[in-house]
């Protein structure tokens, strides 16, 4: 089974060549223009990771990630952000948040390649402990 990877980005262009790389390297690509769509997705469509631009048109990317933090069905899938920008704009300074990744756009797509199969990896491994808490000293 492929893993699935929800990625968010309003710019058509970006999510075509995501969705090919990733596609190429064994990944199911779920795909969002919005923040509003990819809340729904997330729920509805149980990604292993979202990839998730920060610059939205209707929602920004990281109130997108607060409310996937607030979700019961949501909360631990990790988030990759590949933005523009570099760090998060129009928060206080002691804001934090924590990403598997930030990727600046533009990056090599190996990396984000890397970096969502790391999260992946991180996010089956976590769930595995948390069905079977057992399992945390056993060999992988």
């Amino acid at each position: 089974m492929k893993p699935r990877v929800l990625i968010v980005d309003d710019e058509p262009e970006v999510l075509d060549l995501v969705d090919f790389k990733l596609s190429g390297h064994g990944f199911e690509v779920v795909r969002a223009a919005n923040g509003i769509e990819a809340l729904r997705k997330a729920r509805c469509e149980s990604p292993d990771v979202i990839v998730l631009d920060l610059m939205l048109p209707d929602l920004d990317g990281l109130s997108v990630y607060e409310i996937l933090r607030t979700q019961p069905s949501t909360r631990d899938v990790p988030v990759v952000i590949f933005s523009a920008l570099d760090r998060p704009v129009n928060r206080s300074p002691g804001y934090k948040i924590n990403v598997s990744r930030w990727l600046k756009k533009g990056s090599d797509f190996e990396a984000l390649s890397d970096s969502v199969r790391a999260a992946v990896e991180q996010h089956v491994e976590s769930v595995r402990l948390r069905v079977d808490p057992e399992q945390q000293n056993a060999p992988a």
